[in-house]
């Protein structure tokens, strides 16, 4: 028989450099196979032995605990109901410096007597000589930053990671990359470099392009550790022989953009033989953050690397003598041109829309001073200057950009397609899921939303690449389950979710974005100011909604364990809050508040359902959003009750049960009339019915009269979308689990303002943050890369072709060990399919109608797994492992 695949350790394939001494080991079963009996692991010395065990997903490891440094090979043999398997095929995991008494380095900050201004301050070269004594058998190098660095060895570069050491609550929070450089090495001298920048550590940051949030000074720490043949061991580290210097990039930032002076490059600095004269020693640092070795980690995410080229469509001569870049798609990255022998400064300017006159306009992406309400500048402005030397290229890697196009000023010559190339750079996520049907309006609509999650997938989940690149909360809350249907997104949201927890107040409150350079200090601001910005309903609920999501989509219950201190602290926040807070207005009406106003989350701060069409953009500040914020206390301490169910704290479960009943009875009292409508108290909008019923607001009885009311409003709307960030996933699926499928279909298909497909029609090669983001007459608004509308697709995937997670899983169903199959044609869709490469294997949906209008479902049902399967008719079958049809 065939053997186990797809083996993973954690969430991770091979892992370099692991910070877990017991990973949690997965496997798939040999093809042809339904279930697994037992399962039995060699690892290094070690032998399981025969376990009797039906499980393959994130199987605790009980070996010996891994050393530092140490790489164990794995493999694993399954007895399953087709027989005893052969051994898998080999595999590894290596773990990287585990104990803060593991480094021997120091950290070392480069010579910098005074510092530039932010956002022009320059890259700095690091570099050390040493000697390899003795022909080289293995070496390892471990390295980190404060700030963003690139790693060199003997002149070459190490490694295809970019942006390192990535973005993460650095003062908690700081991971270490593992890089194999034995085949960079030979006995002999030798050179140990790197460049080093601000990055997120110390360049400008998010909307408000703040610099310095987590200290003044960048600084770089390396231990380069080879073992020799003759069993000997040299290590050299980060500590006061190195030097420092200044060279060609004169300064780099993430959001202004990089400025080379190629004039000023010194070929060979990376390399033995190089003169150093006049390079500055650099210096040792010590105290505060420097002397924490404990926060150093490796990342439970894959990392962000240049993952595509592209070239552009097309370059343009403008009247200004400028030329314009067309890449044909918005992307998160960068351009690579390559320069005319030419002594002249080149600017590049990126961005995503036209103006009228067909020239680059960045107006759009302008952000605004929170304090003074003043337009920032776009950024996103590279520069260079050439050496005059033929063949060379232009590249800058110490920042990325969020652009379609690119404005190149100062060419001495005319330009080409063939001079240009995207690069896009962003997370290696694995992709896991995919989507198409008969019509190709939808099938672009999934494409441009899978590009605009692509673009917002840079080590964070972001809410777009341009303007902010900041971590939303909100935003990943409400997409995360729609990008488990397309990537393996479970090291990427644990990698977010631990700086998230990082980041939470003493109270319990958590600030919008995270990674957040305020971290905790933050909470120590005027209480007036924090009362405009931070503890946000639904943003803040993402402790709680996210790890859920992910548990439903991967089967981990580990990370409830991790992370429900941070659900229980949030939630105990938000019930703090209603029970001592009330809206202004609600005071007014009625200075006494009654009894269910305890349970009633109407004061502080909230965005509400944000960027709904034809509302006031600035009414969110006043608005009272005590329906918004009490639909999600409710929502998040049903879900906190069931954690706690599952992670076996009983007590908690039943006290967030009944606070859960509390707040459901409060939102009903205030907001839900007898005949299923609004009162007064609340918005009669489409978000509000819909996040009602997506929520389980509406009492059963009720449920059908909302609904009613709800597509009421959308045909009121001429059939437009009215909804915004909060409730624009659950629109769809609410009105086709409600009877309302064919006008979910409609809505999807609407053309004309706001619609998705307006969104096609003007262009769009990503999802906009605005309904409007180019209008009718060809202006653009705000970012047009926000991935926050684009999860209409879970849609495609959940309902039109019917592949759907248990909705409330147990540890016997979670992770699609338990799915169901339930497509709803509509539409005028005559196929659909979608595949999903769960943590079992590859599962499918697929659908056709006939001329005859006959109807056919293929089910493949991965091995270890079971499907229920629904007709359109409403005949159920139960499915298990194998390729089923049904007609």
């Amino acid at each position: 028989m065939s053997v186990p695949t797809s083996l993973r350790v954690e969430h991770l394939d091979v892992p370099l450099g692991i910070h877990v001494a017991r990973p949690r080991l997965s496997w798939t079963l040999p093809a042809g196979s339904e279930v697994q009996f037992a399962y039995r692991i060699r690892a290094g010395g070690w032998d399981s032995g025969r376990v009797e065990s039906d499980q393959s997903v994130l199987v605790p490891f009980d070996g010996p605990a891994t050393r530092s440094g140490e790489r164990v090979e794995w493999q694993v043999k399954v007895w399953t109901d087709a027989g005893e398997s052969d051994w898998s095929a080999p595999s590894w995991w290596e773990a990287g410096l585990l104990e803060p008494a593991d480094w021997t380095a120091r950290w070392i900050e480069p010579s910098e007597p005074q510092p530039g201004e932010p956002g022009q301050r320059p890259a700095h070269l690091m570099r050390r000589t040493f000697a390899v004594p003795a022909a080289v058998k293995r070496a390892r190098l471990y390295a980190t930053a404060h700030g963003i660095y690139e790693a060199f060895l003997n002149g070459r570069r190490v490694g295809d990671l970019e942006l390192t050491p990535g973005f993460t609550a650095y003062r908690r929070n700081l991971h270490v990359q593992t890089y194999d450089v034995t085949a960079l090495l030979t006995e002999g001298a030798a050179v140990l470099a790197a460049v080093l920048s601000d990055g997120w550590f110390r360049g400008r940051t998010g909307a408000m392009r703040m610099a310095g949030g987590f200290g003044p000074r960048t600084a770089l720490l390396a231990q380069l550790r080879i073992e020799h043949a003759d069993g000997s061991l040299t290590v050299v580290g980060t500590d006061g022989e190195w030097l420092s210097t200044t060279a060609e990039i004169a300064a780099a930032d993430l959001m202004d953009g990089e400025r080379h002076d190629l004039r000023l490059a010194l070929p060979g600095w990376s390399a033995p033989g190089f003169d150093a004269t006049g390079w500055s020693k650099a210096e040792e640092a010590t105290g505060d953050l420097y002397a924490n070795f404990a926060r150093l980690t490796a990342s439970p995410a894959p990392p962000v690397r240049a993952v595509e080229e592209i070239t552009p469509i097309e370059v343009t001569p403008l009247p200004s003598g400028a030329h314009l870049v067309d890449l044909g798609q918005n992307i998160n990255g960068r351009l690579r041109l390559r320069l005319p022998a030419q002594n002249g400064e080149l600017t590049l300017t990126h961005g995503e829309a036209l103006g009228r006159d067909g020239d680059l306009t960045t107006e759009h992406l302008r952000g605004i001073d929170f304090f003074t309400g003043d337009k920032l500048p776009a950024g996103q402005v590279d520069t260079v200057i050439p050496s005059g030397r033929e063949g060379e290229a232009f590249e800058p890697r110490h920042t990325t950009h969020g652009f379609r196009y690119v404005r190149v000023e100062g060419a001495a010559g005319p330009l080409t397609t063939a001079d240009a190339t995207g690069v896009v750079v962003h997370t290696d996520l694995r992709r896991t899921g995919a989507f198409s049907c008969s019509d190709e309006r939808l099938d672009r609509l999934h494409d441009i939303a899978v590009w605009s999650f692509r673009g917002n997938a840079c080590d964070i989940p972001t809410d777009c690449p341009q303007r902010e690149r900041a971590g939303w909360t909100g935003d990943w809350m409400l997409y995360v389950s729609t990008a488990a249907l397309l990537y393996d997104v479970a090291g990427f949201s644990v990698k977010w979710l631990r700086d998230l927890a990082a980041d939470q107040w003493d109270d319990g409150c958590l600030n919008n974005f995270a990674p957040d350079p305020g971290g905790t200090a933050a909470q120590h601001l005027p209480a007036d100011l924090l009362d405009r910005f931070a503890g946000s309903s639904g943003w803040g609920d993402a402790c709680v909604i996210v790890p859920w999501e992910l548990y439903r989509a991967y089967g981990d219950l580990d990370l409830l364990h991790e992370f429900r201190p941070m659900m229980v602290r949030w939630v105990e926040f938000a019930a703090e809050r209603a029970r001592t807070r009330r809206h202004p207005s609600r005071v007014e009406r009625s200075p006494e508040p009654a009894p269910h106003e305890r349970y009633l989350w109407d004061g502080g701060f909230h965005w509400g359902e944000w960027t709904e069409p034809g509302v006031d953009p600035e009414a969110f500040r006043t608005a009272d959003q005590g329906a918004v914020a009490t639909a999600y206390l409710y929502r998040s301490a049903c879900l906190l009750a069931r954690i706690s169910e599952l992670t076996g704290h009983h007590e908690d479960s039943a006290r967030y049960t009944d606070l859960a009943a509390h707040v459901l009875d409060a939102w009903r009292t205030e907001f839900l009339a007898a005949d299923g409508s609004l009162t007064p108290a609340a918005p009669a909008t489409q978000a509000t019915y819909v996040r009602a019923l997506a929520f389980g607001l509406v009492p059963d009885q009720l449920r059908a009269a909302a609904a009613e009311r709800l597509a009421a409003l959308i045909r009121a709307a001429g059939t437009h979308v009215g909804t915004g960030f909060l409730a624009t996933p659950y629109l769809l699926p609410v009105l086709a689990d409600h009877g309302h499928l064919d006008l979910a279909y409609q809505l999807l298909l609407r053309d004309g303002e706001p619609s998705w497909m307006t969104m096609l029609e003007r262009g769009a090669t990503t999802i906009w943050e605005h309904w409007n983001g180019i209008d009718a007459d060809g202006r653009p608004d705000a970012s047009l890369n926000h991935y926050s509308k684009g999860a209409v697709i879970s849609f495609l995937h959940t309902h039109t072709a019917g592949l759907r997670p248990v909705e409330d899983p147990g540890p016997d169903s979670a992770g699609y060990r338990r799915f169901t199959v339930r497509p709803l044609p509509g539409g005028g869709l005559t196929r659909a399919e979608t595949t999903l490469d769960t943590p079992y294997g590859t599962a499918r949906s697929a659908w056709r109608v006939d001329a005859d209008g006959g109807f056919e479902l293929t089910v493949t049902v991965p091995a270890g797994t079971e499907a229920e399967v629904v007709l359109p008719d409403g005949r159920a079958f139960h499915a298990r492992p194998g390729t089923h049809v049904y007609r």
